[in-house]
């Protein structure tokens, strides 16, 4: 997780396109800007970006949904809901399910574990567009073999 470069997935756990899910791992770095200000003497990850990885992870579903041809926006927030505090070092287990697919949007139940425990949750809402221009679709694909998403799961169609 690179807190500074809005990079809050480390790598693809599972992907389900099939069922629409998606799992991903993210370790809340030791070190980090943000903690000075979040708090002084007592470090904790700010809820907005815990929300932002969730909406991060649901993003590798509806990317692989669309075989990487269109690029989904975060356009909503609902029910959520952050559980606990989320301090530097913690390992999270993040999940997005697809609930709704049409008109252009799309929306997920997402949530963080931290050792197996429900830390945060959300209802995530999507606008899906066209890839603003070729150099952002290859920035994404980059990322994507950053964290490992297996593009071999959405070329061939076999979506386990």
């Amino acid at each position: 997780m690179r807190l500074e470069y809005f990079e809050l997935v480390d790598r693809s756990v599972h992907l389900s396109v099939a069922d629409g899910v998606v799992h991903a791992a993210a370790r809340v770095p030791m070190q980090s800007p943000i903690f000075e200000g979040h708090f002084p003497d007592h470090p904790i990850m700010p809820g907005v970006l815990l929300i932002e990885a969730m909406a991060q992870t649901s993003g590798w579903i509806i990317l692989a949904l669309s075989k990487f041809e269109r690029m989904p926006f975060l356009a909503g927030v609902k029910e959520a809901k952050l559980r606990n505090f989320v301090m530097p070092g913690t390992d999270l287990l993040l999940t997005a399910k697809v609930l709704h697919e049409g008109s252009g949007y799309v929306k997920t139940q997402t949530q963080v574990l931290v050792e197996d425990a429900p830390t945060c949750s959300a209802e995530l809402t999507f606008r899906v567009l066209p890839f603003p221009s070729p150099v952002f679709k290859d920035m994404v694909q980059a990322a994507a073999r950053r964290v490992d998403f297996p593009m071999e799961l959405v070329a061939d169609g076999a979506g386990q």
